[in-house]
């Protein structure tokens, strides 16, 4: 299935990289501060709203499903998740953009 159509993705600027890490970073610290236990729905929360907030920085992508998923796990929330699933989607969202090379209009070069 083809997600790119649900949202475009925004341009990824080394703020919104940076802005991505430091949501990330600082939810899983909190979660981690807060314990395997937490608070009453504080890890819920903290949850949506990292969510909410990555989605917001740089777009929807699918892995940040599974990771909200996985955050509702009592214990899997002291796992780095959030900070791991930026991670993959800031390396698979600059594969994806990889700039092309400019080519004349006569079309590609064919090497032979």
């Amino acid at each position: 299935m083809d997600w790119t159509g649900l949202a475009s993705a925004p341009a990824l600027t080394s703020a919104r990289i940076r802005a991505a890490y430091a949501i990330a970073i600082a939810t899983d610290i909190l979660q981690l501060a807060l314990g395997p236990l937490g608070w009453a729905f504080a890890d819920e929360i903290l949850d949506v709203a990292a969510m909410a907030l990555l989605w917001r920085v740089v777009g929807f992508h699918p892995l940040l499903l599974p990771t909200f998923v996985l955050e509702l796990v009592p214990v899997a929330d002291l796992a780095p998740t959030w900070t791991g699933c930026v991670a993959l989607v800031v390396l698979l969202r600059r594969r994806q953009h990889v700039p092309t090379t400019s080519v004349d209009s006569h079309g590609p070069v064919i090497d032979v």
